[in-house]
């Protein structure tokens, strides 16, 4: 089998022979033969894994394709596909939640009937708890349940410490009880408010949205490709 030196494997990948060594340190490449010098023979076995290596950090990222790559060289195979897994569990959370994403945009933009919808501004004389499960139609057991989820951020009287809820609680809520109706979870719910509310108007939510979309699209992409290099390197591994 023909011997490749560090600079050899660098070169395809535009990164210097040191990096290659780290790598290899790290447990991302299994280890090099060496000469009675001390130089390290890599093979084409070194070059599918770096190559593997180098696919995985943009589809699972830094930490996770480390802990893949270590796994798969150390000969923990179940444990390199269990952090793929999750990987793969993770994207489709987050497309999950561009699905909820869109539903809200579009239920915001139908309710502005065409005009920009910004957010509320504060009421002078806020709502309790019980008014605001009234105005939505849901149990207050429900508003405190959205409040514990991070869905809702009520403020509190300073003197009762009772809850408070302005325009913009009002709005999150009946955002919420919109996904709810959609049978969306909780956790995901709160994710969405969030981002309505960082928005602030409905153009800056569908231009993140969007954005959003390409990186979910492009994260997937590389998951394939990683998952195909990976798998060159396991059959060449095996061979």
């Amino acid at each position: 089998m023909a011997h490749l030196r560090p600079v050899d494997l660098a070169q395809e990948h535009g990164i210097s022979p040191q990096t290659v060594r780290n790598y290899e340190r790290e447990g991302f490449l299994p280890p090099a033969e060496r000469t009675e010098a001390g130089y390290r023979r890599y093979t084409r076995h070194h070059a599918a894994a770096l190559r593997a290596y180098l696919a995985l950090v943009p589809a699972h990222g830094y930490a996770e394709g480390g802990t893949i790559m270590r796994a798969v060289t150390g000969g923990r195979l179940d444990d390199a596909l269990a952090a793929i897994d999750r990987s793969h569990a993770e994207l489709l959370r987050d497309r999950g939640t561009l699905d909820a994403v869109g539903e809200v945009l579009a239920h915001l933009t139908r309710r502005a009937q065409g005009s920009t919808w910004r957010a509320a501004p504060r009421t002078p004389q806020p709502f309790t708890i019980g008014e605001l499960a009234r105005r939505i139609g849901v149990s207050v057991a429900t508003i405190r349940t959205w409040e514990r989820a991070g869905i809702l951020v009520p403020d509190r009287r300073p003197d009762t410490r009772h809850r408070t809820y302005d325009a913009d609680d009002v709005r999150d809520a009946e955002l919420a009880h919109f996904l709810r109706r959609g049978r969306y979870p909780l956790d995901l719910i709160a994710t969405v408010v969030g981002q309505v509310r960082t928005a602030g108007d409905t153009d800056a939510l569908e231009t993140a949205l969007e954005s959003w979309r390409h990186r979910v699209t492009a994260r997937g992409t590389a998951m394939l490709r990683a998952a195909a290099l990976l798998s060159d390197y396991l059959t060449l591994k095996d061979s």
